[in-house]
């Protein structure tokens, strides 16, 4: 009997009080909406302690944080004379490479240039140096095959910016 009445005790407080969890889950939203975002000040503290260049500009009444980024401009390499199956594989392997260079958060943005010319693509880095975003664009298959070769540029933006 001891055990009936302790398991249907432990029952009744696993199920608790339907009020309760609505309760609940008002207070957690409530939490969420009073959390603060980080301050420009915070952000920039943590973005220079892992070696990111930062300053804030200020515009009227709107405070801006810049961060440096790098261009790497693709343009075409010396090398381009392998035969088109070759030359499929080195795309294949180059998109992989700018694919793991996004999801791993060292690129922002990539994407080709929409003629014919010598420069064939921009990448973005979001890297603390320009010889960090050098030698990751290197790492580039394109690259190693001197396909294609880099030109590095510093690039400043305000954070949370957007392409319109």
């Amino acid at each position: 009997m001891n055990k009936f009445i302790f398991l249907f005790a432990l029952i009744l407080l696993s199920c608790g009080n339907p009020e309760s969890r609505e309760q609940q889950a008002e207070e957690l939203e409530e939490t969420k909406d009073s959390v603060q975002a980080p301050s420009q000040e915070e952000i920039a503290r943590e973005l220079q302690k892992r070696g990111y260049q930062t300053f804030t500009y200020k515009e009227g009444d709107t405070s801006y944080l810049m961060q440096q980024y790098f261009l790497v401009f693709l343009k075409s390499g010396p090398n381009r004379n392998q035969d088109s199956t070759e030359a499929a594989e080195l795309q294949k392997r180059h998109l992989e490479h700018l694919s793991r260079m996004y999801t791993e958060g060292y690129t922002s943005l990539t994407g080709p240039m929409g003629d014919d010319g010598d420069l064939r693509g921009i990448v973005v880095y979001n890297t603390p140096t320009q010889q960090e975003a050098d030698s990751l664009a290197r790492l580039d298959p394109m690259v190693k095959a001197g396909r294609l070769e880099v030109e590095v540029h510093p690039w400043w933006v305000a954070k949370g910016g957007k392409l319109q």
